[in-house]
């Protein structure tokens, strides 16, 4: 083990030297926003800014969807409904708020579905009840007509 004593900072002086007062100088106006070309003599890191740009975020607001749900298929007013949480969406897209855009859109989308869902159910059954009540009907009438000779 050597018991002699080193400096940390072996090229160190007391006195401030000039490339010192440089660096400090060239720093400052780093600071300000000017642009800096590195000294040849200067071994200081370049410092460099990053700025992020985020690109504007599309959330989707289902106004179209659910305008058709309201004209169309508007089971209980649930594509009204729908219409009215798509709108919240777009104004709150508007605004700049995004989280809430995002949370009235999914709103809209679930009730647009609901009614896309509920109103093709009903629909399909309206058509096997017409069918079904068409096809009793025919029988009905076919028996009636057997019955009765014909008038």
């Amino acid at each position: 083990m050597n018991l002699t004593s080193q400096h940390f900072l072996p090229h160190a002086v007391t006195s401030l030297p000039t490339s010192y007062e440089l660096l400090k100088e060239e720093h400052e106006v780093a600071v300000l926003g000017a642009p800096v070309s590195p000294a040849p003599h200067s071994s200081a890191p370049m410092t460099s800014t990053v700025i992020n740009i985020h690109s504007e975020t599309s959330v989707p607001d289902h106004v179209v969807w659910s305008l058709f749900n309201t004209l169309f298929l508007n089971f209980c007013c649930l594509g009204f409904v729908a219409f009215a949480y798509s709108v919240k969406s777009r104004d709150r897209k508007m605004v700049g708020d995004l989280t809430g855009a995002q949370s009235y859109a999914s709103t809209a989308k679930c009730l647009n579905i609901c009614a896309l869902v509920f109103s093709l159910l009903l629909i399909i059954g309206f058509i096997i009840l017409l069918a079904t009540g068409t096809v009793m009907s025919l029988q009905a009438f076919s028996q009636t007509v057997k019955d009765h000779g014909g008038y």
